[in-house]
C-alpha cells in the first residue's frame, strides 16, 4: 500500500509490526472511549437537537416579519443553522449508529430520517457501507470525485475534465440533490451498465423523498406565512442553499486536499484491521477551528478519527484526537490538519490543477509512505 506525499529524506517504510501495533493502539482507544459512553454523551445530542429545533422554531418565525429584510436575514439564518446542525452533528451521526447504544427510538440508526432530499436508507448504503468500507479505493469508493469530478491523479484525464471546475461549483450549490443522486450510479447508467430495473426501486424512494422535501419547504411553510409566499419561499430556498455549500466544503476538505491518497484494489485485498485504521488515517484530513466550528462541522473537522471510529460518538473526537496524532508522530506518519482556508483553498486549487491535461498539470508527487504487508520481502525498492 503506498501513500501520501514524498517526505525530505525519502519514503517512510511502514512495517507489518508497525501497522499491527498502530492497530492494536487504535482497538484500545475505541475500547475504552465504548467503555465510557454514559450521561454527558447523552446530553450532548440531546443539547444539539434542543439547539437545532429552536433556531428551525426561530427561524420560521421570523419569516412572518420577513417583509422587514433585517428579519428576513435573521430567519434564513436561524434556519441555514438548524439544516446544518440537522444535517452534519445530528443526521450524519446518528445514521452511522453513534447513539444506538442509548436505545433511543427518535436516536436509531435504521430508522432516523434527516432533513435533506437524500432518502436515509440510500445515503446509509453509498456512505456508511461504500465509502467507510472501501475508503479512497478506486473502483470500489464512489466519494472519489462522485463520479463527475477528477480529484485524483490516478483517475484518466479527457476534454471532459477541462470543466471540473465548473462541475464543483454545481455540485456545492446543489449538494444535497448530488448526494441523493448517487447511488444511482449516473456515470454507470449512461455507459449501459445499469438498467431501469437495476435503479427503478431506488428512484421511487428518490421522487418520495424528495416531494416531501420540496412541499415543506416551498409550499407548506411559505403558504403558512400568507401574503409573504415569495419571501419565505425565498428564505427557505437560500437556508437549503446555504446549507448544501457549508456541507460541501466540509466534505471536501476532510477528503481531498493536498496529502490524501487514493489507493488500488490489489493494494487493498485482504487488509488486516490494522492495515484497514492505516488506510482510514492516510486517506482522510482535518480542520483546525474552535469548539463552535467543530461543532457546526458535525465534527467532520475530526475527518481522520471519523474515519477511524465511525460509530464512536462525534463529540468523542476532539479528545481523542491527540493520541490519534501522536501516534502518527511516534511512526513518522503525516497527520493531514490545517485552518478551513488552507484546507479549502489546496481543495479548489487540486479542482483546477486536475481539470488540465497532464502535461499541462505536471507529474504527480511520488509516494512518500510504503506499508509493508503480509508476505513482502523486508526491502522495499522506490
Amino acid at each position: 500500500m503506498a501513500i501520501l506525499t514524498e517526505t525530505p529524506a525519502g519514503p517512510v517504510v511502514l512495517s507489518q509490526e508497525q501497522v499491527e501495533e498502530i492497530g492494536r493502539a487504535l482497538d484500545e482507544i475505541r475500547a475504552r472511549v465504548t467503555d465510557d459512553l454514559g450521561e454527558r454523551d447523552r446530553e450532548y445530542i440531546y443539547s444539539i437537537i434542543k439547539a437545532q429545533r429552536g433556531f428551525e422554531i426561530a427561524g420560521r418565525g421570523l419569516m412572518y416579519l420577513g417583509f422587514l429584510p433585517p428579519f428576513w436575514l435573521a430567519g434564513v439564518a436561524a434556519l441555514s443553522v438548524s439544516k446544518i446542525l440537522d444535517n452534519m452533528e445530528i443526521g450524519h451521526n446518528v445514521m452511522h449508529g453513534q447513539y444506538d447504544w442509548m436505545r433511543e427510538p427518535g436516536l436509531n440508526s435504521r430508522v432516523f430520517e434527516w432533513d435533506t432530499v437524500c432518502p436515509a436508507d440510500q445515503w446509509r448504503h453509498s456512505h456508511n457501507y461504500m465509502h467507510h468500507t472501501y475508503t479512497n479505493i478506486h473502483g470500489m469508493d464512489r466519494d472519489i470525485g462522485y463520479g463527475i469530478l477528477r480529484v485524483d491523479e490516478q483517475q484518466p484525464w479527457n476534454p471532459l475534465r477541462l470543466g471540473n471546475p465548473l462541475y464543483a461549483f454545481f455540485l456545492m450549490v446543489a449538494f444535497e440533490w448530488g448526494v441523493m443522486g448517487h447511488d444511482l450510479e449516473v456515470e454507470n447508467i449512461v455507459q449501459g451498465k445499469r438498467k431501469w430495473s437495476d435503479i427503478k426501486a431506488l428512484v421511487k424512494g428518490q421522487v418520495r423523498k424528495a416531494g416531501r422535501q420540496v412541499l415543506k419547504d416551498y409550499v407548506v411553510f411559505p403558504a403558512l406565512t400568507g401574503p409573504l409566499f415569495l419571501s419565505t419561499l425565498a428564505g427557505n430556498f437560500t437556508a437549503n442553499i446555504v446549507r448544501n455549500l457549508w456541507t460541501f466544503s466540509i466534505i471536501f476538505c476532510g477528503h481531498f486536499p493536498s496529502g490524501v491518497q487514493t489507493f488500488t484494489e490489489e493494494e487493498c485485498t485482504e487488509e488486516t484491521q490494522g492495515e484497514w485504521y492505516v488506510r482510514q488515517m492516510l486517506g482522510s484530513a482535518n480542520i483546525d477551528g474552535s469548539r463552535l466550528f467543530h461543532i457546526m462541522s458535525g465534527n467532520l473537522s475530526h475527518q481522520i478519527e471519523h474515519h477511524l471510529f465511525p460509530d464512536l460518538p462525534a463529540n468523542r473526537y476532539p479528545e481523542i484526537a491527540p493520541e490519534v496524532k501522536a501516534l502518527c508522530e511516534k511512526h513518522g506518519l503525516p497527520y493531514n490538519t490545517g485552518s478551513f482556508s488552507q484546507q479549502i483553498g489546496s481543495v479548489w486549487a487540486k479542482l483546477f490543477k486536475l481539470a488540465l491535461p497532464p502535461v499541462l498539470a505536471g507529474k504527480p508527487q511520488p509516494n512518500g509512505v510504503i506499508v509493508m504487508r503480509r508476505g513482502q520481502a523486508s526491502e522495499v525498492g522506490v
